[in-house]
């Protein structure tokens, strides 16, 4: 496989499951600040601009709540987003790092509304923008907005940190003989049903030119490692684009 290029903006997805780290629920802030230390030192030592996407799974997720209307469910999940992105901006500026959050849901008196000329003047100003509220409509996931978001700021690449080294070919928890991908194509992810990220976020994905790496988020070094261009993961794409 060719050496992967190194990137200047990349939109960095994290599930809010990954935020509860070692609980059942709630904030890890453990994670959160190993986490802040890692996005700290690649910003320090590359430049690279970072914009962060973020799930509420660890508080409630829209699609599982049975007992209500869907769009009401999905409104709740974007508040749950928004309490996790108020968190890691906290921890964030508490460690040096200047921090915006936008919303796509308006609530002013915690966050600024979406603008697309906005983020992207944050970034160039070397601010890491969180994005909450996931795309401010219900019926879509925050794999969705990751990739809307991404495409909006022209992000170079989308890093879906996982808890598990990339894509395989079945679940490595539950199957000893899965396979790890080093790389795949947009169509193969939608065709195998592989689980990248969802149908739509994937096909964004592959209207705009965007590649995906799915990535260890647990493992010290690896957003740096992946930032730089090192074969970390699982590469998602058309299948041209893997070098600089």
């Amino acid at each position: 496989m060719q050496q992967r290029r190194a990137y200047k903006r990349v939109l960095l997805k994290i599930s809010g499951e990954a935020l509860k780290g070692s609980l059942d629920y709630g904030i890890d802030y453990q994670f959160v600040r190993a986490l802040t230390a890692e996005i700290a030192e690649v910003i320090g030592k590359t430049g690279v601009q970072v914009a962060i996407v973020i799930g509420g799974g660890n508080f409630l997720r829209g699609a599982s709540q049975q007992e209500i209307d869907r769009a009401v469910a999905d409104y709740m999940g974007m508040l749950a987003t928004m309490l996790n992105a108020m968190a890691l901006q906290a921890i964030f500026e508490k460690h040096g790092l200047q921090t915006r959050v936008l919303s796509g849901l308006e609530i002013k008196e915690v966050a600024e509304g979406y603008i697309r000329r906005r983020a992207i003047r944050h970034l160039e100003k070397n601010r890491v923008v969180i994005f909450a509220c996931g795309t401010g409509n219900p019926f879509f996931t925050t794999d969705t907005a990751a990739a809307l978001r991404g495409a909006e700021i022209d992000a170079e690449v989308i890093l879906k940190a996982t808890n598990v080294d990339g894509v395989y070919t079945a679940d490595p928890r539950k199957d000893p003989s899965a396979r790890r991908y080093e790389e795949i194509t947009f169509t193969q992810a939608l065709t195998d049903n592989l689980r990248v990220m969802d149908a739509t976020a994937i096909s964004l994905c592959r209207e705009n030119n965007i590649p995906i790496i799915v990535f260890d988020m647990h493992t010290p070094g690896n957003i740096m490692r992946v930032v730089k261009g090192e074969t970390t993961g699982t590469y998602v794409g058309d299948g041209n684009n893997a070098a600089g």
